[in-house]
């Protein structure tokens, strides 16, 4: 069963017709959406015109039987720890709600579905084939 994890830019391509992310949530059982991703796309909407259209549009992918919502637990913030400790001694930080973002793919065991190339810096991370 393929699990994936929506970063926020793979949500907005979407709406914008990316038929790459299309593909490949077809193409999987489980689509997880991260609640520090829908934060991120719930600050863009405020910035934008068209804020309720926007909201709306999530909500309705929210409805979708394949969408799952994913907290955070206290295992994400295990997941957390790790992954911020390892690019602490990598010297490579990424930003902290990426950080989260990772701690819910491990949680999860999803692929990452992202076109931001800094989680490459993440060592386990199962990110999707279009990154490399």
């Amino acid at each position: 069963m393929k699990k994936v994890l929506l970063d926020t830019n793979a949500y907005s391509n979407l709406l914008a017709g990316d038929e790459i992310v299309l593909k490949e949530i077809e193409n999987s059982a489980i689509v997880c959406l991260s609640v520090f991703v829908i934060g991120e796309l719930l600050s863009g909407f405020k910035g934008g015109s068209k804020e309720q259209e926007n909201k709306n549009i999530l909500t309705r992918f929210f409805e979708k039987p394949s969408v799952e919502i994913i907290n955070a637990t206290v295992e994400t913030s295990e997941f957390f720890a790790h992954v911020k400790h390892q690019l602490k001694m990598k010297g490579s930080p990424i930003p902290i709600n990426d950080v989260w973002i990772a701690a819910h793919v491990f949680e999860t065991g999803s692929t990452l579905i992202t076109y931001d190339s800094h989680f490459s810096k993440i060592p386990g991370i199962k990110l999707w084939d279009q990154l490399d």
